[in-house]
């Protein structure tokens, strides 16, 4: 199969590469692994967790489940996305933090133990209230905020409008804002 560099891989039919299509599903991942795997880290927290969800997301890929798509990319971003978020809501409770980003707050001059402390708990606090989320809703957070995409690219990659994408998101800070004060005050 001859192709460019960078160009994507299209598959020979509309349905996700089964094992006869080794081939493309060689190339999917040596083109979109990292991405997917960075992904499911910024939500997990995890690089073991985000290996599973990468694992599991290809895996999917690889037994032909994967939907009918037009772009493979978005689909396994998405599908890492939404992986990561399902891995959170089921763990019911605040995910490791990762180690570089441990060491960036480290990093981070006038930094205190307490002031350490404190940044981690609040990350915990995030994550457990991201898994809280309704999934849509979920997932347009992550892609704006840890991903940072803008509304416009949501709503193309979602396939809805801008406007449900803003609302969405206002609603979800909303609820993110009070329920990180409610973990704030209880210490849950």
């Amino acid at each position: 199969m001859n192709r460019r560099e960078g160009e994507p891989v299209a598959a020979a039919s509309p349905v996700m590469p089964s094992m006869e299509s080794s081939e493309i599903l060689s190339q999917l991942f040596a083109e979109h692994h990292r991405r997917v795997l960075i992904a499911a880290w910024r939500i997990t927290g995890s690089m073991a967790d985000a290996e599973d969800v990468a694992q599991a997301v290809f895996l999917r890929l690889a037994g032909g489940k994967g939907p009918p798509i037009a772009n493979a990319g978005s689909y396994l971003y998405r599908a890492a996305i939404n992986g990561a978020l399902d891995l959170l809501r089921r763990q019911k409770t605040a995910p490791a933090e990762s180690l570089e980003a441990a060491s960036e707050v480290s990093a981070w001059q006038g930094s205190s133990p307490e002031a350490d402390a404190s940044n981690r708990e609040l990350g915990a606090w995030l994550r457990l209230a991201i898994g809280e989320l309704a999934p849509r809703a979920a997932e347009m957070f992550t892609l704006r905020y840890l991903e940072d995409l803008g509304n416009r690219e949501i709503a193309v990659l979602m396939g809805t409008s801008q406007a449900v994408v803003a609302v969405t998101l206002h609603r979800a800070r909303a609820k993110l804002k009070k329920r990180l004060r409610e973990l704030k005050r209880g210490r849950q």
